[in-house]
Order: C-alpha cells, then sequence, then structure tokens
C-alpha cells in the first residue's frame, strides 16, 4: 500500500533538509580575507614596532636587547637607529620595551624610548635624531621610576594620544618572593608612586612632570591611542584569574582606578592584595575579559583599531595573547565591547603589535624573531 501523497512530501522534504545539512557540515570554512606577511629580516628578540606619522616607508623594530633597526621597505638598514646596549639591564622582563615619534618628528626629529636601566629603574628618555639616526649625545631623560622589588612589571609602553601628551604605562613592581604575592607593597593603589600606574607627560615643557591619569594596573603592558577619540585602550596583564581591556578616557579629566589588586578584570579578588581601594578616582570595569591559564592563553598582548587595507578588519579593535599567539579582535566604544570574534591567525610568541605609517598592522614575535604585517590575500 502505497503512503499518503502528504506523508510522501514530507519523506522527501525531511531527506532533502538532513541532505543540506550534511553538506553544510562538510563545507570548509569560508577563506581568510588575510594572511601574515612575514618581513624579511630576523631580529634578536624583537619586542615592538613603530613608525612616525606621515608617507615614510620605514618601519622601525625595537629589540629587547636594546636596539632599534629600521626596515626601508624590505632591507634592513646596516646602522642601528639606536644602540642601548650598554645602558640596558636584561634581568627577568627587563630590556628595552618601545619607541614613539614625536607627532612633529617630520620638524622637529624627537623620538622617545622606555627601559630599564643597570640598576632596574623604568627610564624614560628623548632623542634628537639627523633623520637617519638617534643621536647619543642627545639624549635627554624625562623620569627614572625606580623599580627595587624585582625585575618584573614593568610595563614600558609609550604612546602619543590625540592631545598630543605623551602616555606612558609602568607595572606594579612584581614579587621576586616566594610564594609569589600580588602586589605585595600595594603599589597599584597607592597614587604616591608610579609604580601600577599610566601617567601623561608634556614633553614640549622644559621640565615634564608626570601626572597620573590611572592607576590600579597589574602590568600595563601594550596599550594604543584611539584614534577617533582622546583615550587610550589598554591591554592589562592579569594574574590567575582574568586578562583585560580596559578603556581610559582622557577628555573627562578624571582620575581613573582599574582596580588591581583588590580586583582581577570584573570580580573583586578573595583578598584584597597589600591594602584597601583608593577612593581618589572613579573605578572603572574593563571592556572585555578572558580567563587566564585557559587553552594556552596568559598574557594579554593590547593591540590597535584596525585602519589598514584589510575591509574586514577595519575598525575592530585587534589584541592577542602571548602564550596561546591567539589573536582577536572586537568593536570598541568607550563604554562597552560588542562582536568579538577569534581571528583565523596565530603569533607564537606575540610581543606586541603596531603601525605603519600608512595605519598598516604588524604583529612581533619574539620567540622567532620575526615580524608579520597583516596583508591582503
Amino acid at each position: 500500500m502505497s503512503a499518503p501523497r502528504s506523508l510522501r512530501a514530507c519523506v522527501l522534504l525531511a531527506g532533502c533538509l538532513l541532505g543540506l545539512l550534511a553538506a553544510g557540515a562538510a563545507a570548509k570554512p569560508p577563506r581568510p580575507t588575510y594572511r601574515l606577511s612575514q618581513l624579511p629580516a630576523r631580529f634578536s628578540a624583537p619586542i615592538h614596532v613603530a613608525a612616525p606619522r606621515g608617507s615614510g616607508a620605514r618601519l622601525y623594530v625595537v629589540q629587547r636587547v636594546g636596539l632599534i633597526r629600521a626596515l626601508a621597505g624590505r632591507r634592513l638598514e646596516s646602522a642601528p637607529f639606536l644602540d642601548l646596549r650598554r645602558q640596558v639591564s636584561l634581568a627577568g622582563e627587563r630590556g628595552l620595551f618601545s619607541l614613539a615619534f614625536h607627532p612633529r618628528y617630520a620638524e622637529n626629529g624627537r623620538v622617545y624610548v622606555c627601559y630599564t636601566d643597570r640598576a632596574g629603574a623604568v627610564v624614560v628618555a628623548e632623542y634628537r635624531t639627523d633623520g637617519a639616526r638617534a643621536l647619543p649625545e642627545s639624549a635627554r631623560v624625562l623620569v627614572r621610576i625606580p623599580h627595587p622589588d624585582g625585575p618584573f612589571h614593568n610595563g614600558g609602553q609609550l604612546a602619543f594620544a590625540r592631545d598630543g601628551q605623551l602616555y606612558v604605562g609602568v607595572g606594579d613592581g612584581g614579587s621576586s618572593g616566594e610564594p609569589p604575592q600580588p602586589d605585595p607593597d600595594g603599589n597599584a593603589q597607592n597614587v604616591g608612586v608610579l609604580l601600577g600606574k599610566i601617567f601623561a607627560l608634556d614633553v614640549d615643557e622644559a621640565q615634564p612632570r608626570p601626572r597620573i591619569v590611572a592607576y590600579g594596573l597589574r602590568n600595563p603592558w601594550r596599550f594604543s591611542a584611539d584614534p577617533g577619540r582622546n583615550g587610550l585602550i589598554i591591554g592589562d596583564v592579569g594574574w590567575r584569574d582574568q586578562e583585560e581591556i580596559d578603556y581610559l578616557r582622557l577628555d573627562t579629566g578624571r582620575l581613573v582606578n582599574f582596580g588591581w589588586s583588590v580586583y582581577e578584570g570584573g570580580r573583586r579578588r578573595p583578598r584584597a592584595g597589600a591594602g584597601p581601594l583608593n577612593p581618589s578616582g572613579v573605578l572603572t570595569w574593563p571592556l572585555h575579559t578572558y580567563l587566564t591559564n585557559l587553552r594556552g592563553d596568559c598574557s594579554i598582548v593590547g593591540g590597535f583599531l584596525y585602519r589598514g587595507s584589510v575591509r574586514t578588519l577595519r575598525g575592530r579593535y585587534v589584541f592577542g595573547d602571548y602564550c596561546s599567539g591567539r589573536i582577536w579582535s572586537m568593536r570598541v566604544t568607550p563604554g562597552r565591547a560588542t562582536g568579538v570574534r577569534l581571528e583565523p591567525v596565530r603569533v607564537p610568541g606575540l610581543a606586541s603589535f603596531g603601525e605603519d605609517a600608512r595605519g598598516e598592522l604588524y604583529a612581533v614575535s619574539i620567540a622567532r624573531g620575526r615580524v608579520y604585517r597583516f596583508a591582503r590575500r
């Protein structure tokens, strides 16, 4: 006996749907719209890349050992842009960390570096250049921050924001004791010291004085300016619970407290560090967090709002993790993050992101000694 026509139609429709589902399950994911293009030169412990604003073709690669090298196109210039190897301590996490160009670099030739000196202090120094090299005799130390607790959590990021100020990030000092303690001296909540802070310097003054704009940070290893607003997007390295991305508005004039070590990410710690929450600043929650020590993640690396040639990344904030090498992107507004997605690329030993003069984005692998550019396929 044959089945009713309606039943046969349902069976045929179900078969079609199952076939479509099976085909979808077997289909390959869409091809990525970009790739990581490896730059030709290999470096010893590259840790940061930067370039001055404008149309210059050079990319400057900062090496932790104390060297800055310039890439002109695909050619590595033989003479260093700056050699600080005799001045830099390499114990623990110390070294040369970052380079920033004055917003009017084309006119005044001034650059800024952050490193740890032989005594372990975090130093921000200014150099003048002749257009090709930084002049050693022009060195001017703007600030020297004692860092006596140990060779960890130095911070070291420099970035100019839209207001023309140079912003500096310094870690809380870390802990060299056993077992390790979260900020044992309470530096992050103490506005009387520069450890665990982000502060501003007016480098056009004869004697710039640090002005603290944010505290309650553990190790703001990498941050960048929001090109559309007067703000900073900060990657703050977690301890045992959460890695976090913070947004710091600079146009409010308010002091901000990101909560460490009373809070880690958005969670209050069971033991509130070495002291209470300092009420001087406005307690501000992270834009985004992810769990430390999950799926190989361990240490956030803050990135940039992408403005390069890859259309699918444009306008998204790109960041990653040092241990896993995973890279994500998301949409950012001053108060929230949306559309977080895992990107289809990895960089083992990811130490930093950086931009060139055209806004193209780079990723730095300290483990492989390589620099990669986000490039269209």
